[in-house]
């Protein structure tokens, strides 16, 4: 049996409209870390974000939509379900921070037997769930 990691989710692509007002929100209102911003010189941009400055987890690729059906899939990428759960140590305070930054709650809190939760949406409809596990 081999001792060598496993392979790990590294980067997952999030379409957005425009790159800086993603990356004002990931790293302003959600308290991402911009890993990355590079111009690759025809227009685009390679700009990773990553939750709390954790370098175990997966970061998240900013792209800009690109023609007519990636645009349409801004904000829909999950299909309107929680595709993205941004996990923490300490409910109450990222919730209190994340509100008080403008972040979009649509339920209240809650305390389920898994941990407390709140869904949440991203700048563009994106659905998020803020889970501190038990």
């Amino acid at each position: 049996m081999s001792t060598a990691p496993l392979p790990r989710i590294a980067l997952v692509t999030l379409v957005v409209r425009d790159y800086d007002e993603a990356v004002a929100f990931y790293r302003d209102a959600l308290g991402f870390t911009l890993v990355e911003d590079t111009d690759r010189g025809d227009g685009t941009r390679w700009v990773v974000v990553r939750p709390g400055g954790d370098a175990g987890g997966t970061d998240l690729l900013l792209a800009r939509a690109k023609g007519d059906e990636q645009s349409a899939s801004v904000g829909a990428q999950t299909g309107g379900r929680v595709g993205f759960f941004l996990h923490t140590d300490d409910f109450a305070r990222d919730h209190a921070r994340m509100t008080a930054a403008g972040v979009r709650f649509l339920e209240e809190p809650r305390h389920e037997p898994y941990g407390s939760v709140a869904v949440f949406e991203d700048l563009y409809g994106n659905r998020w769930d803020l889970l501190q596990p038990v």
